[in-house]
């Protein structure tokens, strides 16, 4: 199989889908890479670098879909690359498809492949393509929480922590799943005074015995959000339903009610957010200001840590793309459950169905088409 790999262009994206390492390993199953010139450069990965394992190297992206039987990135295609997808290649990427129509439209003309790592699951249940930047998602919330709570950014000019004498931020985090864990150990480790939210007692247990104390751990209803928003300093929104539009768990009012200068991170803006005020921004432009709350709302927020985010996703896609480019596409996706849950779109018809009711458009089960 031939796999391309073009280089990210959304705004301050510098992540890769594939670093050398992964590329090497296609080239020893018998695989031939291409790779657009720069891909790496935002990361420190050189075109030589990929040369060094194997793989060629196109000059435009136009060069790399054109010749790719499977196209591998980490952020959905902007509006000029789904123009160069084809019909039956295979897109394996973040979609993120439910809050976003004109792609899903797009995708759907196209008549291409495309499998989400968002919906990928394991024998478990689990996310395990979307785990590693949650992970990373759930730390940077904190450190941009904390940035945005300084006067210079519109907060009230809180320091997280507190210090001898002076009370810590409140932290509310709504969801206790793999971002609001990782944002609760970062936010414990500076000392602020943590609240988590979570409608799973299981999720609750879990936490319970994991910070065995040093944090609130409470059940999610109506009133405990509206209780616990208004003493907050600091919210983190990180509740997910997978494939499906996030629930607007945050109202308007509930933000007009808050402290002043009080901040919120919406970590779910990439499925429509959580906060009913959120809108996505960009690492350029951050930052905006609803009722003098302080909202982050980057819908690439681990870009801004590309490094760290590219080799962490790379350890968790690199065995799924070995399967897909040995088996090739349908044979891969029939014998793995949990790679077919990942399959959104296939030949131009939508094969999730939270994103075909988001998009209220029909629903055909994966299995039914492939069978055909």
């Amino acid at each position: 199989m031939i796999i391309g790999v073009p280089k990210e262009i959304k705004n301050h994206e510098y992540r890769v889908g594939m670093v050398p390492a992964s590329v090497r390993e296609l080239i020893s199953h018998g695989h031939q890479v291409y790779v657009e010139t720069h891909a790496g450069n935002g990361i420190g990965i050189s075109d030589d670098d990929y040369i060094a394992v194997g793989a060629s190297i196109l000059p435009k992206a136009a060069d790399v879909y054109a010749c790719a039987d499977m196209i591998v990135k980490v952020k959905e295609p902007q509006a000029i690359e789904r123009t160069l997808l084809k019909e039956g290649q295979i897109l394996f990427t973040y979609l993120h498809l439910a809050p976003d129509f004109p792609q899903t439209e797009a995708l759907i003309k196209s008549k291409a492949i495309c499998i989400a790592y968002e919906t990928v699951t394991d024998n478990m249940g689990r996310l395990p393509l979307l785990a590693p930047m949650s992970e990373v998602a759930g730390r940077m919330s904190i450190q941009a929480g904390a940035q945005i709570l300084e006067k210079s950014h519109g907060g009230q000019g809180l320091l997280l922590g507190g210090v001898p004498g002076v009370a810590p931020a409140n932290v509310l985090i709504l969801g206790g799943g793999v971002v609001g864990a990782n944002a609760a150990r970062m936010a414990a480790g500076l000392r602020a005074s943590v609240t988590i939210l979570d409608r799973h007692l299981d999720t609750l247990r879990r936490l319970d015995q994991e910070f065995q104390g040093r944090i609130q751990l409470l059940y999610s209803t109506k009133e405990a959000i509206e209780q616990q928003i208004l003493g907050a300093d600091l919210v983190i929104g990180a509740v997910l339903i997978p494939g499906a539009s996030a629930p607007k768990l945050v109202t308007a009012d509930h933000i007009r009610k808050m402290k002043q200068g009080a901040a919120v991170v919406d970590v779910a803006i990439d499925q429509g957010g959580c906060f009913a005020t959120s809108h996505a921004t960009t690492h350029d432009n951050p930052t905006f200001i609803v009722d003098d709350v302080v909202h982050y709302c980057v819908a690439n927020m681990p870009g801004a840590v590309a490094k760290t985010s590219t080799y962490a996703l790379n350890n968790a896609t690199l065995p799924y793309i070995i399967t897909l480019a040995n088996l090739g596409v349908k044979k891969a996706l029939l014998q793995d459950e949990g790679l077919r849950n990942g399959l959104n779109v296939y030949l131009g018809h939508i094969t999730c169905q939270e994103v075909a009711v988001s998009a209220n458009l029909p629903y055909i089960p994966a299995l039914e088409l492939l069978s055909l």
